[in-house]
């Protein structure tokens, strides 16, 4: 990683220019069966798209919020670059009726209606599909809607990685301090370089799920194993995972 980059959008944008074939986030549901392998570049591609999604699709502006109503997942960890991406603040779990949009995933679209702006639905099935019979009603199908998106992004305006960027559990954070914070806890995590691959089974909802999943290996040049559900898997099948996707480190 540059030692220059002062965000999440920097470090995935220092990650593509060194290696954008290697593996940056391996998703598993063991509720669904469902695995998911994202390179650096198949990533940060669906950030742009994803990023313009929000820049022009949702007009989000910079230092407005978004709650993101979502569980550990890959495309939850899409939202947060593109957050970073345009310079909103990703509130994770956050209060929709005080957010100026909201990304909200199975179980809390009842609670996304509190947003009065621009609501984004996923299903969250295997391979990020459309909802069959069309979204819940107040939302746009964002399967159907990232596709026709742009594969770059550019910002309409410079991110300032001093403003805030993050919010979890009731902290808030800078970008600085998210990357910050990433590079100092990647050790400790296990993440000592590129080839580190951290499982995570932690959720989204706290600082320490977020940057075991997500934050660190990408501040470190490693990567994450990210597992929903692991609840439901054997201890074999968790044996035999960890070996055949070389992982170094976990945590649970």
């Amino acid at each position: 990683m540059n030692a220059t980059d002062r965000t999440p959008a920097d470090l995935l944008r220092s990650a593509l220019a060194e290696d954008p074939a290697r593996p940056l986030v391996t998703f598993y549901d063991d509720a669904t069966g469902e695995r998911v392998e994202l390179s650096v570049a198949t990533f940060a591609n669906w950030v742009a798209k994803t990023s313009n999604l929000l820049q022009d699709g949702m007009s989000a502006q910079p230092g407005e919020r978004v709650a993101l109503l979502l569980p550990a997942h890959w495309q939850t960890a899409v939202w947060l670059l593109a957050c970073s991406s345009v310079g909103v603040v990703a509130d994770v779990g956050g209060d929709p009726a005080r957010a100026d949009h909201v990304v909200a995933g199975p179980d809390r679209f009842d609670e996304g209606l509190a947003c009065s702006g621009e609501r984004y639905a996923l299903s969250l099935a295997p391979l990020g599909r459309r909802f069959t019979g069309g979204p819940p009603a107040g939302y746009e199908d964002y399967a159907v809607e990232v596709p026709t998106f742009g594969d770059r992004f550019a910002a309409y305006a410079p991110v300032d990685p001093e403003e805030p960027a993050l919010v979890v559990a009731g902290a808030e954070l800078t970008g600085a301090e998210v990357v910050e914070r990433a590079r100092a806890e990647a050790a400790p995590l296990g993440l000592t370089g590129p080839g580190s691959r951290l499982l995570s089974a932690l959720p989204y909802d706290t600082w320490e799920g977020l940057s075991a999943g997500l934050y660190g290996p990408l501040a470190s040049g490693g990567s994450v194993v990210l597992c929903r559900h692991l609840d439901q898997a054997s201890e074999d099948t968790l044996t035999k995972r960890i070996e055949s996707e070389r992982v170094t480190a976990t945590a649970r």
